[in-house]
């Protein structure tokens, strides 16, 4: 059994899609694994004996750079991704028998997959953009939705026109290119049914909210092996627990003075502070030797030996974090951040901070919470109930059909 994967997004894409690799690799599958080209992904997937096939630009250079990405810088994206799925992609695919794709709406890659006879599963890890007679849909470049916002039909509709002028173009040119007919509405094409829901129910009990047939397989986990650097494990046997911050792929344009926002606030509750230097390029404020900035380190080996994780809210994060057993602030910035945030705090095992702009004030009171005997002993209870069978039920389901 042949299976390509695809994706492009940022490590909460590539990590989890790595794992379930790994996982059908283990049950006797070739894999192909076509995504963004950053450096640390190249190295994510070396470190699993997996070659990264180069997909579009890196993501890096999209969303870290000096000023937040324009709608103009989305519509230039979303043709060149869809070209580039078509292109990289469709050769790729060459000789396998089933894909799955994720990340950034992956228009492009279910053509290929119906060009070339593929099984084809779409994978998501939380249900932010998935239709539903719920919620609202979030915010797409563009025109925004013009409809009544408590008329939930009409807002999924303009979703769809919206998905349709962002990649309708690019994808109906190519597919004509190779002998398709048009599709009408890219989103539902690409989402297609049943959707794998690769997230834990505990966490993500969302699944019968979304208008799609959903498979709920738990989140798909990679199994971190590296040992913490020398550094950091000497500055965790130097004193009591730090408190962990980092925003990942964030580059977090709209807090300006970041490090010394967070940095005063662990202070403030007489706690050292783990730095994440990250794509906000977070670090030390002074030479004090109670905080340490650090780079890519093993969330599931540094996240049980601290006494919180701040961070973005991120699928990724907050579900090692739970399974961890510790208590999070969750600081979410866009998409489907604010939902994770608001079931940490809805399961009691950590604060949704308001909005997405930390101040000294508000990070103090929040960390006031997480930092009790009470969040400590809630996030071990619901830690060990979560599932860690993902990748194999995932890879199972994708293999027997």
């Amino acid at each position: 059994m042949r299976v390509v994967l695809t994706t492009w997004g940022s490590r909460g894409d590539i990590e989890p899609l790595a794992g379930l690799a790994v996982r059908l690799k283990e049950l006797g599958a070739e894999v192909r694994f076509c995504a963004a080209p950053d450096e640390e992904f190249v190295e994510l997937l070396a470190r699993e004996g997996i070659e990264l096939i180069p997909l579009g630009p890196t993501v890096k250079s999209v969303v870290a750079r000096e000023r937040p990405p324009t709608a103009d810088d989305a519509f230039r994206l979303a043709a060149d991704l869809v070209a580039a799925r078509f292109e990289t992609l469709g050769q790729a695919a060459q000789g396998s028998d089933v894909m799955v794709a994720t990340g950034l709406m992956p228009s492009g890659a279910r053509s290929v997959a119906d060009k070339l006879g593929l099984r084809y599963w779409l994978a998501a890890f939380h249900v932010y953009g998935l239709p539903s007679q719920h919620y609202k849909p979030g915010r797409r470049p563009g025109t925004p939705s013009t409809a009544d916002e408590n008329d939930l039909k009409a807002l999924w509709r303009q979703d769809a026109e919206a998905v349709y002028r962002l990649y309708g173009e690019a994808e109906n040119s190519h597919r004509a290119a190779i002998g398709l007919p048009p599709v009408e509405n890219i989103r539902d094409y690409v989402f297609g049914e049943p959707v794998l829901l690769a997230s834990d129910p505990v966490l993500c009990p969302w699944a019968e909210l979304t208008d799609l047939d959903l498979i709920q397989t738990g989140a798909w986990i990679l199994p971190d092996r590296r040992p913490l650097p020398a550094e950091v494990t000497e500055f965790l046997a130097a004193g009591e627990p730090p408190v962990y911050v980092g925003f990942g792929s964030m580059a977090m344009h709209s807090t300006p003075g970041l490090a010394r926002i967070v940095v005063d606030a662990v202070r403030a509750q007489g706690r050292r502070v783990l730095l994440a230097k990250g794509w906000a390029q977070l670090a030390a404020i002074d030479a004090q030797n109670d905080c340490l900035a650090v780079g890519d380190i093993s969330h599931q080996a540094l996240f049980p030996q601290v006494a919180a994780v701040v961070h973005h809210g991120g699928a990724g994060t907050t579900t090692a974090a739970a399974m961890a057993g510790v208590p999070q602030v969750v600081v979410p910035q866009f998409a489907d951040q604010p939902l994770w945030a608001g079931r940490v705090a809805e399961l009691g095992i950590g604060v949704a901070h308001d909005g997405p702009t930390p101040t000294f004030d508000s990070l103090s009171a929040a960390l006031k919470t997480v930092l009790t005997t009470e969040t400590r002993d809630r996030a071990k209870e619901v830690g060990s109930t979560l599932r860690t069978d993902g990748t194999t039920v995932a890879a199972k389901l994708i293999l027997e059909s």
